[in-house]
This record gives C-alpha cells, structure tokens and sequence, in this order.
C-alpha cells in the first residue's frame, strides 16, 4: 500500500492546483486557503505579488461564505504563509 505524500509547512499539509492554494488537514476543524491573484518577473521566476487568504471552516456541508472565518490579502507569498500559519495555530488551539 503506498502512502500519498504532500509537501508540508510546519508540519501540515501544503496542496496546490495551480494559483490555489490550500494549508492544513482537512480532518481538523479550519484550514487555510490562498489565491494567487498576481504575479510579476523577478531574476527569470515568476514571483506571486498578490495573495487573497481566507482561514475557512473544513466543514464542507456550509456554504463558502458561511466558511469564512478571516480574510486578507498580503504583497508576498511567504507573508501570506505566515499570516495564515498564525491564524490557523490559533483557531485550533481554541478547539
């Protein structure tokens, strides 16, 4: 049996199709979702410039906007991640 294996971020699972992003196991009560809205070149990479985040509920029976527990959006990639890393720890330790 093979085991699937995801590429992590402080120890929960980090998946991406294409400019979606999603940050944390589904089986826990919140996970966070990022949206790469732009982009720009930097040194021949493309480098994500404008990031949407929403810390959403993982219950999947409400609808997307009921699912919505905080939302922002940040200049960088890796400001998005921390921010929605924070929001995460938080949300759960409160479970």
């Amino acid at each position: 049996m093979s085991e699937s294996k995801f590429l992590t971020y402080k120890g929960k699972p980090l998946v991406r199709c294409g400019n979606e992003i999603y940050y944390g196991d589904m089986a826990e009560k919140y996970v966070v979702y990022f949206k790469i809205l732009s982009t720009s070149k930097e040194g021949g990479y493309e480098i994500a410039d404008k990031v949407n985040i929403c810390l959403l509920s993982s219950n999947t029976d409400l609808p997307m906007k009921e699912r919505i527990i905080k939302e922002s959006t940040k200049s960088s990639l890796f400001d998005a991640l921390d921010i929605g890393f924070v929001w995460l720890e938080r949300e759960l330790s409160k479970s």
